[in-house]
């Protein structure tokens, strides 16, 4: 993954494939929790599939604040980068 389309190209595909979520409703600026109706056992899963899309180890911590599809674009091109 080169960019931030690229992340959430993949992003966006796994939350299709993964949690059954309408690809219309994936924006930058949509909420996790609210927009997208993620909890936090789907969050869990959304890690474990990035790390493993990625090859990145991820740190909770790093996701503590993430709200929105932008968030964890942010977290995933900042993981990328290390």
């Amino acid at each position: 993954m080169e960019n931030r389309d690229q992340i959430l190209d993949m992003l966006t595909q796994i939350l299709v494939d993964d949690f059954e979520i309408e690809a219309e409703d994936i924006t930058l600026d949509a909420s996790l929790y609210e927009a997208l109706d993620l909890d936090s056992i789907d969050a869990v899963d959304l890690v474990i599939k990035l790390q493993q899309m990625t090859g990145k180890k991820i740190q909770p911590e790093q996701f503590k604040t993430v709200r929105t599809v932008e968030d964890v674009v942010n977290a995933i091109e900042g993981l990328m980068k290390d």
